[in-house]
């Protein structure tokens, strides 16, 4: 959770320092205009790694955040008064991380604070996404409307989420399975076959000499291979992290075969309805772009919302950017470009996230049936190719005896 060092003058001339942790330098600063200081400076500090590292440990699982929004809806639509709302939220709360974080914003408000303002000082758990939602839904005044527009949109994130790592764990576990086996059978069963052959001194088809060498490689070397692994996920992760290396790997993934065009509609249904909720919450169109561009979770996109928001504080359509890209469909930008011209950019974007949330269903569909004979064929040849390089010579040298 980042920490801000801030100066600020209070409304006597009065300069207070000390430390506010927030998402952002942009909400750190609302944070303190909301408790009547004026920013004279506001400097990022780092946080030391050992805190770092327990940063997983108070992470709160999206399924209870899910939940969360929606209760809390729920109280606000039931005229019930936010602390006592939040004070229920607590009892009703299973996680001790959320419980503890709502019991803070609880006390915050208590003190005179806003929901957002509250909600912003808890970064780790609440998105900038969450926070500015609230924040519109006070300023319109309509607030038990937008978290039920914030509860619905997290639902379906979370059954978009929950529905494809569900179709990816078959084969992830037979892949996985496939690996492990096939490396302790080159580690320990495939030197005792063709210990045999190698004993004869016969000449060995070139297949079968192919897989001793690899053998022997692995049976000695397993070390250095795993020290490899290690250091080339570890290597990727870090390259990853970097702004070149972002750009770079979200390029890759979106030209994949067949995934790529998965993870691209997956990009345009998180693009679609979280503008549509934006939107229809009474955030402001480029605060909006702005937001989603950090939420659609991909760099060749972030870039191409940032440069829409240029075109649109310029005067400019929405669709002028994508128009001219070949990474969104054509569909997707005549639609929006009508959607402006006629006012109903939300209802447009919002038949766009259904749309698209059917293709992203449809796909995942058949990529598992795609996959499973897939995974059947790789199993034949890897039984195939032990046969042909071990059976079929030790046969042939019992024939010849």
């Amino acid at each position: 959770m980042p920490n801000f060092r801030y100066r600020a003058k209070d409304e006597d001339d009065q300069t207070h320092e000390g430390i506010i942790q927030a998402a952002t330098a942009d909400v750190g600063a609302d944070l303190l205009a909301d408790e009547g200081l004026v920013v004279l400076s506001l400097k990022e500090e780092k946080v030391p790694l050992a805190e770092r590292s327990l940063e997983f440990l108070n992470r709160v699982k999206i399924k209870d955040l899910v939940i969360f929004s929606r209760q809390l809806s729920v109280i606000i639509s039931a005229t019930i008064p936010l602390v006592q709302g939040l004070k229920i939220l607590i009892e009703q709360t299973e996680s001790p991380v959320l419980k503890t974080i709502i019991s803070e914003i609880s006390d915050d408000i208590e003190g005179g604070a806003k929901l957002s303002s509250a909600l912003a000082r808890h970064p780790q758990v609440f998105s900038n996404f969450f926070i500015n939602i609230v924040k519109s839904g006070e300023t319109s005044g309509k607030l038990d409307e937008v978290l039920i527009y914030l509860a619905d949109q997290q639902e379906k994130d979370y059954d978009l989420s929950a529905k494809i790592k569900g179709a990816m764990i078959y084969p992830a576990f037979i892949i996985s399975g496939l690996a492990a086996v096939g490396s302790l059978m080159m580690v320990v069963v495939v030197p005792q076959l063709t210990s045999v052959l190698t004993e004869t001194g016969v000449t060995l088809p070139l297949s079968t000499r192919i897989l001793i060498g690899i053998s022997d490689f692995m049976t000695a070397f397993w070390w250095l291979l795993l020290i490899f692994l290690v250091l080339a996920i570890v290597g990727l992760r870090m390259a990853i992290k970097t702004v070149n290396g972002k750009k770079y790997w979200d390029t890759f993934i979106l030209r994949l075969p067949v995934f790529g065009s998965l993870f691209q509609k997956i990009i345009l249904v998180r693009f679609s309805r979280s503008l549509h909720t934006l939107i229809t919450g009474g955030v402001p169109l480029t605060k909006s772009l702005e937001i989603v561009s950090a939420v659609v979770g991909n760099s060749v996109y972030q870039k191409l919302i940032e440069e829409t928001v240029t075109e649109v504080e310029d005067g400019r359509p929405i669709a002028t950017i994508f128009l001219d890209s070949k990474e969104v469909p054509a569909m997707v930008s005549q639609m929006l470009n009508l959607g402006e011209k006629t006012g109903r950019i939300d209802e447009i974007l919002d038949k766009l996230a259904d749309f698209y949330s059917r293709e992203v269903d449809n796909l995942v569909s058949n990529l598992v049936t795609l996959l499973e004979p897939m995974v059947m064929i790789m199993m034949g040849v890897a039984v195939g190719i032990l046969v042909s390089a071990i059976i079929l010579p030790m046969y042939n040298l019992a024939s010849s005896l």
